[in-house]
């Protein structure tokens, strides 16, 4: 009872404040960021930190700052997702991720598993990663690749413009480019930041650059 109040009466006002802006302007997109998700991360410190939304049930390990997230790119905001950014991970504008997709930056040294060998991972414009799938260290993904779900990519694919799928993900088709869609949403946002101040909050918090 108090809850439905609470969403009904109060919530509504709350998101009228100039603070949640970014909730107002999200809304409808491909990431839009909900209050749920917001108190959970920034309120109740689950996955705080990183400057794009979380689902709670995701995990990122290595360090947010080795992430680079483009313009409606939240990696884990789906449940069940595993960030491993050990090494650098690259995502650009306008690519999504599905549940429980794992990304791994790096591996184990075979002789010797306290060690690590480092893959930097780059995903490309308007792919889209389907649920379960695995991206290793080292793949490249050029725009507008498909990962079909439960796909684990062991390989780059850096032309794009394909579907790939299986165990290894191998090419299944390619794509007309002709008719790929370039979509922008009205307001663009980097995970919580208006896409105009992001560029200056990469370059001083980030540990790389687009």
């Amino acid at each position: 009872m108090i809850r439905r109040i609470f969403n009904k009466l109060i919530l509504p006002v709350f998101l009228w404040l100039p603070y949640f802006k970014f909730i107002r302007e999200t809304k409808g997109t491909q990431t839009p960021i909900t209050f749920f998700t917001w108190f959970m991360q920034k309120v109740i410190g689950v996955n705080n930190g990183p400057y794009w939304p979380l689902h709670f049930s995701s995990n990122i390990v290595g360090g947010w700052r080795n992430v680079y997230a483009g313009v409606e790119v939240s990696p884990g905001l789906s449940p069940g997702c595993y960030i491993q950014a050990i090494g650098k991970i690259l995502i650009d504008d306008y690519t999504q991720i599905g549940p429980n997709v794992g990304m791994i930056s790096s591996n184990h040294v075979l002789e010797d598993n306290s060690k690590h060998l480092v893959g930097d991972i780059r995903v490309g414009k308007y792919c889209w990663i389907g649920m379960g799938a695995i991206i290793l260290p080292g793949v490249v993904l050029g725009d507008f690749t498909i990962v079909g779900a439960g796909s684990i990519v062991t390989k780059s694919f850096p032309s794009g413009y394909c579907l790939i799928a299986g165990n290894p993900a191998k090419f299944i088709k390619s794509l007309d480019q002709v008719k790929c869609v370039r979509a922008k949403s009205k307001f663009e946002y980097n995970g919580y930041l208006p896409a105009k101040d992001f560029k200056y909050f990469a370059q001083k918090e980030l540990n790389f650059e687009k």
